[in-house]
């Protein structure tokens, strides 16, 4: 195994505002609640579901929208600013909401959207697979408070049981609010025995990991310095 982690995940089947008082606790679900009726002083808040294929033509647009305005455009990584990314996330959510695997939950302050989310289902399994925010509204958590709806809608769903985050160890945003764990591993076959190539690419694997989390912790470090009041 190259490399192992555990990361955040939901069980559905339990009631929600349950699990979200267990996970979050009295006095962040009431920091919450103050920072959504800030949010809809710009307007009556709507959280929305896209799944038939024409509607997810509408709101892939608009979830590639919200991604490439914020840090993932200035970092280079916005799925908008590739053509290829574009259009296979395009294709794919459009193939995938034809056989009902595929959903675009958005919410709104009035007319504005503020956050998207894309969730891919297989079986009894959700997955949590994109998120896209309206970064002028950063300190009201738009990202958070989508995840909250998200987590209702998932949880009065009888046909899921388990939702995936996703995400990487450890995810500041998504930790706190899903509380159960899944653990992941990385495996390398080698095509032939005693391969030499593979003691290079597992190397240059761990060296890539090492460096992936300093700069993970450095970013977010800059990113809260950046958004205090001066």
């Amino acid at each position: 195994m190259l490399q192992s982690h555990v990361r955040a995940a939901l069980d559905a089947r339990r009631d929600a505002d349950e699990s979200l008082r267990e996970a979050l606790g009295a006095k962040k679900l009431k920091e919450l609640r103050r920072q959504r009726n800030r949010l809809a002083e710009h307007g009556t808040l709507r959280f929305e579901v896209a799944r038939r294929p024409q509607e997810i033509a509408q709101a892939v647009e608009l979830f590639l929208m919200l991604e490439a305005s914020g840090w993932k455009a200035q970092r280079g990584t916005a799925l908008m600013q590739d053509e290829g990314d574009a259009r296979f996330i395009r294709r794919a959510t459009m193939a995938l909401a034809e056989i009902g695997q595929c959903e675009i939950v958005s919410l709104h302050a009035g007319e504005t959207p503020v956050a998207a989310g894309v969730v891919l289902r297989h079986q009894d399994r959700a997955f949590y697979f994109k998120l896209g925010v309206d970064e002028r509204f950063a300190k009201l958590s738009p990202g958070v408070q989508l995840t909250l709806d998200l987590t209702r809608h998932l949880c009065a769903d009888p046909s899921i049981s388990l939702a995936d985050s996703i995400a990487i160890a450890d995810h500041p945003m998504i930790n706190p609010i899903w509380r159960e764990r899944l653990a992941i591993g990385d495996v390398l076959i080698p095509l032939r025995r005693n391969d030499p190539v593979i003691s290079t690419i597992h190397a240059a694997i761990g060296l890539r990991t090492s460096l992936r989390e300093p700069a993970r912790q450095l970013v977010h470090f800059i990113r809260k310095r950046l958004e205090k009041p001066s």
